[in-house]
């Protein structure tokens, strides 16, 4: 899924990554593509992670993970970085969901579950905020309840602001006709993906088939 993704992200992008999955992309993105990627906690032109025994504690992402800072990168106050966010700087942020609904609602933060405490972060400005919104999701939840909906039932972070969607199975656009399947994984077929999808789904004429790499 991040291998997709990246190849997505056009050269000369600004990213935000979210936490979990998506940091996954910055490790993947094709080596001739310059990609400077922002983190909300004050980073501008974070670099990967650093080798063993070699990172600075206190140089670390939204999620709290060692970087590093690449040539020509900056450290800003905080509220530059939501700034950036809030005011279209930011050209893609890739985030994962625990719903997406067929227009394009988001519910990132919050479930019915007692055990995980709603945690929203600086995801509800992302995604009002960046020019385009990428979705990284497993299809359906560990039980095999489908992320994917005609609406969401969890409290949303947003709304009408997802572009698309890259699961384990599909890549899908949210159109105005509701969710578009790009390209099917290897393996599945349309009626597979039906399955395990609670809205309806409309396939490209020219759907191609993705093999995981």
């Amino acid at each position: 899924m991040a291998r997709r993704v990246a190849h997505d992200i056009p050269d000369g992008s600004y990213v935000n990554l979210g936490i979990g999955m998506p940091t996954l992309v910055a490790d993947v993105a094709p080596a001739d593509r310059e990609i400077i990627y922002h983190s909300e906690n004050g980073i501008l032109g974070m670099g990967p992670a650093p080798a063993p025994g070699t990172g600075d504690p206190e140089l670390i992402n939204a999620g709290k993970q060692q970087v590093t800072l690449l040539p020509g990168g900056a450290y800003v106050h905080h509220t530059d970085a939501f700034v950036m966010m809030r005011g279209g700087h930011i050209d893609i942020t890739v985030l994962g969901a625990f719903q997406v609904s067929a227009t394009g609602d988001l519910a990132n933060w919050a479930t019915d579950d007692a055990s995980m405490p709603p945690a929203v972060g600086g995801a509800m400005d992302l995604a009002v905020g960046a020019r385009r919104v990428f979705v990284m999701t497993t299809h359906t939840t560990r039980d095999g309840r489908p992320k994917l909906l005609a609406e969401c039932s969890y409290p949303l972070t947003a709304a009408a602001v997802v572009d698309r969607v890259y699961t384990d199975l599909a890549v899908l656009d949210v159109t105005p006709d509701g969710f578009v399947v790009r390209e099917l994984v290897a393996g599945t077929t349309p009626d597979d993906l039906r399955a395990v999808t609670a809205a309806p789904l409309h396939f490209a004429a020219d759907l191609a088939v993705l093999v995981p790499t």
